[in-house]
């Protein structure tokens, strides 16, 4: 005990000092246990892992299976029992070693028994800080608070009398968080009983903890871990919720309670979200005398539209109690409880009520171009229905293939009659398959058979113009024995992009569907439908809206994820107002977010890579539950929108650590980059003339020609313009602009950086950039005045083809450009020039925009996320931390 306290001595005065070159941290092994020994020995002989997460202590740090409990292997475990502050700097350069990026730190309770005073724990404590940040200066360090003791056992005497010394050790820590640059924790307040000790139901010796200790550890300290909010994060957020205190811990005891048999399908799909987890719960008709639990129950919930829909959750400590008024509402709880449960676990104490502000909530997917497997398609519906989707609108024909297979006409699924996938087609059973799984999700399948347009398929196959007198009259025979086959109680009929020459087909082929009892969906613009025919509109403003009157109808106007830039896709999803109404009504029923990758793929999964679909899928999850959005023309950018567009966004990247963790997600934060748009500078046509912002001697803060934009993605003027709009409403041809930004790294470092001038959309036929290019219109980017060079197209100059997949062209299709951040303020400078808004041909538009975000990519995965820096769009002095 005296050789350590000789040496805590020592080291506190330094700490004391003012910062010296050297701190002498490297000690004799021999003041330490062989414990210690083994360990340090061992942690120097492990290699350097990345990204690393670290948990530094004594025994109640050493105790835990840190990896395991957070599903993480990046997180390490570096506890060791006895440890003291000493120890820790002893061997501090093992943990700096890995640049981590984050250490929690709990350590001192050691020192207090060996009687080493408050100020000198204290002291070490600070100058463990320090180092790490001398040592590692991107490494967020969280100091956690002292545990308390509990001095009714028998076995830690010396620990148990120094309650009092914990105490003012952890109001120091909690004062001097922001002075050493540290994050302070409160870990103790949830242990503690009502005698302010550790409570007993969380340890069998007074200081050390048990596995139900170590999961409320993990409770608080989750989103810390993961970089998440105080609060789960819930896509869509409810109408109302009441946040408490607490939370529901699910354990070995926990049953789901039922109030009716009939309620047993949903309390088996609760007990498999669970168990997906890794907890079992047993499922019971009557409330147990011990242990927790979730009681599920159909009652009356109030809402103001879709009722059916409607649920009210309530969690507390001791129980759950989600109701519904009917079985689609409490599978609309489940999923609020699914997300509730971001560590697995855990359940945040809360009042919700809530109810789809829109009836129709839907996604749909084009199989006749580019087919879809089966499971492919399947982890997509799972995705909807964790967000409470409801449509799935299934486009199952097309001019490449006719996928839906016919008894009686084999030939148009015969692989001679596809141009691309051939052979690939969905039998009877297989559709029969997908309705029953879309209606365990509460989910309603709407097929869709394009006619007569997008036909050409069909022609190929039967030999006739589907408008013919042969062809309408195969056309019946096939919806006959579709009807005849499935029970689907919408079929969706295309009937757009095709000039009508027989005007009784539509009329006729309606008019059979109809008299099967089924409703019948077609596409506005679109044929000569009949009024009882639901539109889905697909282009056109207001005033087209307006002009169709009392008819029913669905939003998929500029929803079309594959024309979308993957950050602006969130945003002008998220700004939509779906039917230009606040929420739905007999008329108004909803919106379907579409994906139509008119391109060839090499994989169906590039369906989900080579588009934002899951970010995208979030974000109208968000719009169609909530209602609301930005009036008038559609908005792309963050200008009108941004502070609730932030709040959102937060909720949206937690979800991508928990909820898509595992899945293709190309979306980072975007609303705290800010640009400085500078110009306008007349170019005269002239793409490559140069301008102010290019020379040496440019000072920002002289330019008076400059606004404030914020985003990932900057688009001055929408291709769509002017029902899209972009920054400017009153852009002028032959211009240019700049972009400046600033970027704060804590090092120099290596990174990533998304770059982008033109997104591809998936439904054009777009010339490939020349190489030494970034796109046509000659646009460049510098950081720290050294100009970036164009990716190495693997096919720079391909002429536009829609049988040529892409590989490379767009930022989320290839692997971010490695640039150097130096330590401190980084400028990035984009050139955008324009010429005509006027594009060729219509399929290859002219975009005039840019995408500059630095990133990094995360191990294990396939998304990105921003790195921990910081963005600003003027020079400013260095951020306080």
């Amino acid at each position: 005990m005296h050789k350590i306290f000789s040496v805590i001595a020592t080291l506190c005065f330094y700490a004391s000092a003012a910062w010296p070159q050297s701190v002498p941290t490297h000690l004799s092994d021999t003041l330490f246990s062989t414990y210690y020994q083994q360990r340090v020995s061992h942690f120097k002989s492990l290699p350097v892992k990345q990204d690393a997460i670290v948990f530094l202590g004594n025994s109640i740090s050493d105790g835990a299976e840190w990896n395991e409990l957070f599903d993480n292997d990046r997180i390490l475990n570096r506890g060791i029992s006895g440890d003291v502050t000493a120890g820790i700097l002893n061997r501090i350069e093992e943990i700096t070693r890995h640049q981590p990026q984050k250490v929690f730190l709990l350590i001192g309770t050691n020192d207090l028994s060996k009687n080493i005073a408050v100020d000198s724990v204290l002291k070490n404590i600070y100058l463990i800080a320090q180092i790490i940040r001398k040592q590692s200066p991107a490494t967020q360090l969280y100091v956690q608070s002292i545990l308390p003791v509990n001095n009714t056992f028998d076995r830690f005497k010396n620990h148990y009398k120094n309650q009092a010394e914990i105490n003012r050790v952890n109001q120091a820590l909690e004062k001097n968080a922001s002075r050493y640059n540290y994050h302070y924790l409160d870990i103790a307040t949830p242990l503690t009983d009502d005698d302010k000790r550790l409570a007993r139901t969380f340890t069998n010796d007074g200081l050390h903890l048990n596995g139900h200790a170590y999961q409320v550890w993990k409770n608080v300290i989750y989103p810390h871990v993961f970089d998440l909010q105080p609060s789960p994060a819930l896509i869509p957020y409810p109408q109302q919720i009441e946040w408490h205190k607490g939370s529901f811990l699910i354990n070995e005891h926990t049953a789901i309670i039922l109030s009716h048999d009939s309620l047993l399908p949903a309390a088996k799909a609760l007990q498999a979200v669970i168990e997906h987890r890794g907890y079992k719960v047993a499922i019971s008709n009557r409330a147990q005398t011990t242990g927790k639990h979730i009681i599920l129950k159909t009652g009356r919930v109030i809402s103001p539209v879709n009722s059916r829909e409607a649920y009210h959750l309530k969690s507390a400590g001791e129980n759950i109690i989600l109701e519904a008024n009917t079985m689609h509402g409490l599978h609309n709880g489940i999923q609020t409880i699914r997300q509730l449960m971001r560590n697995t676990n855990t359940v945040a104490a809360c009042d919700i009520v809530d109810y789809p502000a829109f009836a129709w909530r839907g996604y749909m997917v084009d199989v006749g171009r580019n087919y879809q497997s089966m499971e492919l398609l399947k982890q997509q519906l799972d995705v909807m229905a964790s967000l409470k989707y409801n449509v799935f609108h299934f486009h199952l024909t097309e001019d490449v293939a006719w996928r839906l297979q016919m008894k009686k006409f084999p030939q148009l699924t015969d692989a001679a009659h596809m141009t691309r996938n051939k052979g690939k087609f969905y039998t009877v059973e297989e559709m029969h398959e997908l309705r029953d799984y879309c209606k365990d999700r509460n989910i309603l399948m709407v097929p869709e058979i394009d006619m007569p347009g997008h036909s050409k398929a069909f022609e190929r196959a039967m030999g006739f113009d589907m408008q013919s007198d042969a062809g309408l009259l195969t056309v019946k025979e096939i919806l006959s024995e579709f009807c005849d086959t499935y029970n689907f109680p919408y079929i969706h009929i295309g009937a757009d992009e095709v000039k009508i020459t027989n005007p009784n087909f539509l009329p006729e082929v309606i008019r059979l569907i109809e008299a099967r009892g089924r409703t019948v969906v077609g596409w506005e613009p679109g044929g000569n439908f009949t009024p009882s025919v639901i539109r889905q509109l697909w282009m056109e403003n207001a005033a087209h809206l307006a002009k169709l009157g009392k008819v029913r109808k669905l939003d998929s106007r500029n929803l079309y994820i594959n024309h979308m830039d993957a950050e602006e896709s969130v945003v002008s999803i998220f700004n939509h107002q779906i039917l230009n109404v606040d929420k739905g009504d007999s008329l108004n029923l909803g919106g379907i977010l579409c994906l139509w990758n008119d391109r060839n793929l090499d994989k169906d999964e590039h369906n989900l890579t080579h588009n934002p679909v899951y970010p995208s899928l979030a974000a109208f999850a968000e719009r169609s539950w909530k209602g609301g959005g930005i009036p008038g023309n559609y908005a792309v950018m963050l200008q009108q929108n941004k502070s609730a567009f932030s709040a959102f966004e937060n909720r949206l990247l937690d979800l991508k650590e928990t909820l898509f963790s595992r899945l293709p997600f190309p979306y980072v934060k975007q609303s705290n980059i800010a640009w400085q748009l500078i110009g306008p500078y007349d170019n005269g046509g002239d793409l490559s003339r140069k301008f102010a912002p290019e020379s040496a001697d440019f000072n920002i803060h002289k330019v008076k020609n400059r606004q404030t934009v914020y985003g990932g993605t900057i688009i001055p003027r929408h291709f769509w313009h002017p029902i899209v709009k972009g920054i400017f409403e009153d852009a002028r041809e032959n211009t240019t602009y700049y972009g400046y930004q600033q970027y704060w790294s804590d090092k120099d470092t290596t990174a990533g950086m998304w770059i982008g001038f033109y997104d591809f959309s998936r439904s054009t036929m777009t010339n490939t950039p020349d190489a030494n290019t970034w796109n046509h219109l000659q646009s460049k980017i510098w950081l720290n005045g050294q100009e970036i060079t164009p990716p190495l197209w693997k096919r720079a100059g391909q002429q536009g083809d829609l049988e040529i997949p892409y590989i490379d062209e767009n930022y989320i299709m290839r692997e971010p450009v490695k640039v150097h951040l130096k330590k401190g303020w980084n400028q990035i400078l984009t050139k955008i020039p324009v010429g005509s808004f006027t594009a060729k041909v219509w399929h290859t538009p002219n975009k005039w925009m840019f995408t500059a975000i630095i990133v990094d990519k995360q191990p294990g995965s396939i998304h990105y996320s921003q790195r921990k820096g910081y963005s600003r769009s003027a020079v400013a002095e260095k951020p306080h931390r």
